[in-house]
């Protein structure tokens, strides 16, 4: 039996810390594609919704984005969330057998198979995903403003997150190859330096017969990936000086070490569009499971949704929507 609350702990704080560091100790952006990757990734997920739903998610867009890195946050105050996030497939392989011959796919299955504690400690985010999808159904069923929104933002994270190749392993920050730092620098560090020449023009939305098939196709390809992230590093790392490799930069009031610049562009050269591939892949697929929530839940009349909860989600930061309502024209002339 899984010694679950040492386990989940420990793993909450070094997977949050791997995405939030490029190199350990120093601090630069947050975890999981960075939360600009997070907001980008769910801001132009709403571009390749059909008319009607685009229509409705525009006039709540920014908070679409803002919160969009809300399950990040959580995973410092709430030991539940961590595991939401990635599943470690590597702890299923059994006598070199494929790990998805290893894992059923229907959760009750899995129980059955490893028990409860273990898929929570060894993380769950393929499920979460489907669950989150119903619950996104349920709200819209139900036309309610604020769960809506909050499904359909959170969602779009835990996509994101399945569409990572580090998140589908025990060795999510290269520690066990001597590859320190690596979860940052493929998520945060290469999207911070290529992501403006990404095309993100990807669509239409398409209606999805059955998540639980797209979602662990998704973690399939993610894993599959995985050698490639490892090996290509370990190979440009092996022609490069550790002063070639690393530089300083000037972050507000302080100068740290990344990742050089010049480091990066020939890991992603050897990656060959491998970070921009996921991003796209995980921008239809939000897309695609938002319109087939409301598909599901009827069509429902998005002209007669109300808020029913406590807060407001559609307060606008006025720098954020211009900045991003220019972006939406520019997309219009795309």
């Amino acid at each position: 039996m899984v010694n679950l609350s040492i386990f989940q702990k420990s793993k909450q704080y070094a997977f949050a810390l791997a995405g939030i560091l490029f190199l350990s100790g120093q601090s630069t952006q947050s975890s999981n594609w960075g939360f600009a990757g997070h907001e980008r990734i769910n801001e132009f997920a709403i571009y390749l919704l059909p008319s009607k739903l685009q229509a409705f998610f525009i006039q709540h867009l920014p908070y679409l984005v803002s919160q969009s890195v809300a399950p990040d946050k959580r995973r410092y105050i709430s030991e539940f969330e961590a595991p939401r996030h990635y599943i470690d497939l590597d702890h299923y392989y059994t006598k070199g057998q494929d790990p998805f011959w290893n894992l059923p796919q229907s959760w009750q299955g899995a129980v059955d198979c490893h028990s409860e504690d273990t898929l929570q400690a060894y993380g769950i985010v393929p499920w979460h995903v489907i669950h989150m999808k119903y619950s996104l159904q349920k709200a819209f069923e139900s036309k309610d403003l604020d769960l809506t929104l909050k499904y359909a933002a959170e969602i779009g994270h835990y996509i994101a997150d399945a569409h990572v190749p580090l998140h589908t392993t025990e060795n999510y920050n290269g520690q066990l190859t001597n590859q320190h730092g690596i979860h940052g620098l493929w998520e945060s560090r290469l999207v911070e330096i290529q992501a403006d020449k990404y095309n993100y023009w990807i669509g239409p939305a398409q209606y999805i017969p059955s998540i639980s098939k797209a979602i662990w196709a998704a973690v399939r390809s993610s894993h599959a990936a995985l050698d490639s992230v490892l090996g290509l590093e370990k190979e440009i790392s092996a022609r490069m000086l550790p002063s070639e490799k690393y530089s300083y930069e000037q972050r507000g009031s302080t100068l740290i070490k990344v990742y050089s610049r010049d480091f990066c562009a020939h890991y992603h050269r050897a990656l060959n569009g491998m970070v921009e591939r996921r991003m796209r892949a995980a921008i239809l697929m939000i897309s695609s499971v938002w319109y087939t929530a409301w598909v599901d839940a009827g069509q429902p009349n998005l002209l007669e949704f109300q808020v029913k909860i406590h807060e407001s989600p559609t307060q606008l930061d006025v720098d954020s929507t211009h900045k991003l309502s220019t972006r939406w024209k520019q997309r219009n002339c795309h």
